[in-house]
């Protein structure tokens, strides 16, 4: 719990809310614009949407909170011990919030569009867990593998490769479930309009898709030392930050710090 007791930690909580805010915000008004009609078109024009917002947002609040702008993604995070309990829970809130917010203000623009509430079509609750689940697994994948500060094979930007595994979401699922795969993002718009129909589809198939993607990586894509204290540590407190040096020995560290851009 040390960490709530810094401005860093209240500074990144601001960021996702505030970069929620306007993650929703954008998205929304590509869905409700004009030609918002359904088909191939308007579908490709939220897919890109939604990957370039993902894509600039997380270049621009990825050095403050490490742009998570999903619970699913800071889910998979907590479960790979990069971040803690309180960051997690804290994040998690600021995200709704957010969202809650952001799709406040379209609704505004008029009562009779849509708003983007996700819906199943033609698909049962548990295709569109499937659906949801491993359109998120590989979402939260990507960002795990493109944030670690332990590889250093990595090149091209993480922020790019983020948004393009979210248009890549959005492609594959759009069509069957509107494509959640951000639990918040499903959340604003549904409390806004009331409309909670298979609402759990949209926070366990993308939930569960963060778990199981931060197990992957952890134990098969690039296994490490699992000492449990020091990960019980960063769960408990956070990363200490006065203690994230260069010139630690790698192979001392579990993790060097909670999820956030390789400073440019």
């Amino acid at each position: 719990m040390a960490e709530i007791k810094r401005w860093t930690f209240w500074r990144a909580v601001m960021a996702e809310f505030l970069g929620m805010l306007l993650f929703i915000f954008f998205a929304l008004c590509a869905i409700i614009g004009k030609d918002g009609s359904p088909g191939v078109s308007q579908e490709v024009k939220v897919t890109l949407a939604f990957a370039l917002a993902i894509a600039t947002l997380a270049q621009t609040f990825g050095h403050i909170s490490g742009a998570h702008l999903n619970p699913a993604v800071t889910l998979g995070l907590l479960v790979s011990c990069q971040i803690s309990f309180l960051r997690c829970v804290c994040y998690i809130l600021a995200q709704m919030l957010g969202a809650v917010t952001a799709s406040a203000i379209v609704n505004t623009f008029g009562a009779n569009t849509p708003l983007g509430v996700n819906a199943l079509n033609k698909v049962t609750p548990a295709q569109g867990f499937a659906i949801e689940f491993f359109a998120t697994l590989q979402l939260v994948l990507c960002v795990i593998a493109v944030t670690d500060k332990q590889r250093n094979d990595i090149q091209g930007s993480a922020p790019l490769a983020i948004g393009l595994s979210v248009g890549l979401g959005h492609l594959a699922a759009i069509s069957f479930t509107g494509c959640g795969i951000n639990p918040a993002r499903s959340f604003g718009p549904a409390v806004i309009r009331g409309k909670m129909a298979n609402h759990w589809v949209y926070w366990v198939g993308p939930m569960c898709g963060g778990i199981v993607a931060a197990l992957i990586y952890e134990f098969l894509q690039c296994p490490r030392m699992h000492n449990f204290r020091p990960r019980w540590e960063i769960l408990r407190n956070g990363h200490d930050e006065e203690n994230d040096s260069p010139d630690q020995n790698r192979e001392e560290i579990i993790r060097p710090g909670p999820s956030q851009w390789p400073k440019q």
